[in-house]
């Protein structure tokens, strides 16, 4: 990139090298932008003679083409990609929906050259026209070697991040206690459904009933037949292993244990369980305040129908800390 002043007259089609301001001190036409004949007017009503242009080089891209190219293969799903200000391109989300993304991908891409990306955390919630991500580009150009290397690893490994879509995520709700399974309703529901309308989302169907395995299972076994995207657990003891009642019960009606233990605090004791992709939680004690925890973490992408491994809950430890 060549930095040069010009007559104003001459600088049509030409980048504006740094920003320009008024005797007052407001500014009146921002660094990076490409001069258009109706800039040039203005700047010489402001009596400006001479103003500091830059121009491509061979084998350099603009800025704004730049974060574009970036954009185009970073992301998929519920999201538009929209050019602003400074050489930076916006990924927003069109519809409600979870961010997931590619950590070890992320840091590659951002060690790689002078374009960066900042996205929202992984399982991050989005609502409707929520910023996601953000591409920034170093100031007017990037060498064409740099931006092709970085668009060809996301070609081949991408993208960094996906917008999955929560479009009809009904919730089923177990509430169990060791005396009476409406005690647990009792203590919970308000606390849960303020918990759900943090996501948009209800208790679309629930049950109650005496912590005994057979009871849990056949309890399991008619929420599952709702086919929600997620059953929820509410009890009031706290379990210390999978071999609880809950564990037992989950057992005995067809569920896979996937993960116990979350590196989150509050939230250690979860329990997630699968059977074929419908997944049950268990998360003791953390129905008892609205406060976040390692629920809040894992609800926007099971709400989005995105089967959550057991290595994944190991790798909410960082950033786990939430209170």
């Amino acid at each position: 990139m060549r930095a040069q002043p010009v007559q104003v007259k001459e600088s049509i089609g030409r980048i504006l090298c740094n920003t320009v301001f008024r005797p007052c001190g407001k500014k009146l036409l921002a660094k990076g932008r490409l001069l258009s004949g109706e800039d040039v007017r203005l700047l010489e009503t402001e009596g400006m003679e001479r103003v500091w242009v830059t121009e491509l080089e061979e084998g350099e891209v603009g800025e704004d083409d730049a974060v574009m190219l970036v954009s185009r293969e970073l992301g998929c799903g519920s999201i538009e990609i929209r050019l602003a200000a400074g050489g930076r391109a916006n990924l927003v989300a069109t519809e409600p929906c979870c961010v997931l993304v590619d950590d070890e991908l992320l840091r590659q891409i951002n060690c790689a050259g002078r374009t960066v990306v900042a996205t929202l955390p992984n399982f991050s919630y989005c609502q409707v026209e929520q910023r996601v991500a953000t591409v920034k580009s170093a100031p007017f150009a990037v060498a064409r070697s740099e931006l092709d290397a970085v668009v060809d690893t996301l070609k081949g490994r991408g993208p960094i991040l996906q917008a999955r879509p929560i479009r009809r995520a009904p919730v089923a709700v177990l509430y169990s206690d060791a005396v009476s399974g409406e005690r647990a309703r009792s203590l919970f529901d308000g606390i849960m459904r303020q918990r759900l309308e943090r996501f948009g989302a209800t208790v679309d169907y629930s049950l109650a009933t005496t912590e005994q395995p057979a009871g849990v299972a056949r309890c399991l076994e008619q929420l599952a037949r709702c086919k929600p995207a997620v059953v929820l657990v509410a009890s009031t003891t706290a379990p210390a292993c999978p071999e609880d009642v809950v564990g037992h019960a989950l057992v005995q009606a067809g569920w896979q244990i996937e993960r116990f233990m979350a590196p989150v605090e509050p939230g250690n004791l979860l329990l997630l369980a699968y059977k074929d992709d419908l997944p049950v939680v268990c998360a003791p004690g953390c129905y008892r305040s609205a406060k976040p925890n390692v629920v809040d973490l894992i609800l926007p992408p099971l709400l989005a129908r995105y089967r959550i491994s057991g290595w994944e809950v190991g790798c909410l430890g960082h950033g786990g800390l939430l209170g």
